[in-house]
């Protein structure tokens, strides 16, 4: 009998698998409205400090806890490398750009922007299999690129050079979130995710701290509304809802995994306007409408793909 490689996804969704990604689900609509009240004007806390701080802190605790359960914690160089390359772009080019950003931009924009994940993320299997785009996901794409390009248009038109750079943050915050996605995918690591989670915190506050260093960030001053925003963002969101992520990235197909990129932009950009008092205007409705019309597109072809 030929044993199933270890890198092999289970053809049925595993229900594991789901009830990981209804976690991402769910907890991740909300995280860009925490990172918001954290880093906001007067909020107290420098971006890079913020997000090394909640790496540091999830990425030891998840370390401790797995050395007590006694899973293996060593990693050999393959391991170190995907998982040092990972956590740099998952942490530091990912959540470490929209943590820069969100000083600016609204927590709804954000989480639309990033909603472009699954787009980057199809381009990038389509060069890494050298394989030509089907003219379905072509068209996809350039709707989804479209929808950024709405998005983006007030902030670029206004000259503003503070919020040019926020956009511009929130553009390649979801690429590199994506190459580290499919980095993940595709060359899984043999340990607990416990462990690969905590090693993806600590390898992205690592390269925080030369970020704090080399733009000169001053010491936090957190308000109490930015210390609450602090610790939901490292107990639920990175302790649970990350390490969530990576069990999900491993039990199912990366384009059902991405489908979190339709439900996190629609509840953040609510939560926004709720809580924070968000503006939704056209150019979001309309923005908004394109990137998610793009990412369906993008699942669709997948899933069609899948099916032959």
């Amino acid at each position: 009998m030929t044993k199933q490689p270890a890198a092999t996804k289970p053809s049925s969704l595993d229900p594991v698998g789901l009830a990981n990604l209804l976690i991402v689900y769910i907890v991740w609509s909300s995280t860009y409205l925490a990172i918001r009240i954290a880093v906001r004007e007067g909020a107290g806390f420098p971006p890079f400090t913020m997000a090394f701080m909640r790496a540091i802190v999830a990425g030891v605790i998840l370390l401790a806890w797995s050395m007590l359960r006694k899973e293996r914690v060593r990693l050999n160089r393959q391991e170190l490398i995907t998982l040092a390359i990972s956590g740099v772009l998952l942490w530091v080019g990912g959540n470490g750009l929209v943590t820069f950003a969100e000083q600016r931009a609204e927590s709804g924009l954000a989480a639309l922007l990033v909603a472009a994940s699954p787009i980057w993320a199809a381009l990038l299997e389509a060069i890494i299999d050298r394989k030509m785009p089907s003219t379905q996901l072509i068209i996809a794409l350039l709707i989804g690129f479209g929808g950024i390009a709405l998005l983006t248009a007030p902030a670029l038109l206004t000259g503003v050079e503070a919020d040019t750079i926020a956009v511009l943050a929130l553009i390649a915050a979801p690429l590199t979130w994506a190459t580290g996605s499919v980095l993940q995918a595709r060359r899984p690591v043999k340990i607990d995710p416990r462990v690969s989670s905590a090693y993806l915190m600590l390898f992205g506050a690592f390269v925080f701290v030369i970020l704090i260093l080399a733009t000169k960030e001053p010491l936090p001053t957190p308000t109490v509304s930015a210390w609450w925003a602090w610790i939901y963002l490292t107990v639920v969101g990175s302790l649970f809802a990350f390490t969530a992520y990576v069990v999900a990235l491993r039990r199912l197909p990366t384009r059902i995994v991405m489908t979190y990129a339709y439900v996190n932009p629609v509840l953040a950009v609510l939560l926004g306007y709720f809580i924070l008092g968000e503006a939704i205007t056209i150019w979001t409705i309309a923005g908004s409408a394109l990137v998610l019309l793009g990412v369906t597109g993008v699942f669709r072809e997948r899933l069609s793909q899948g099916s032959h």
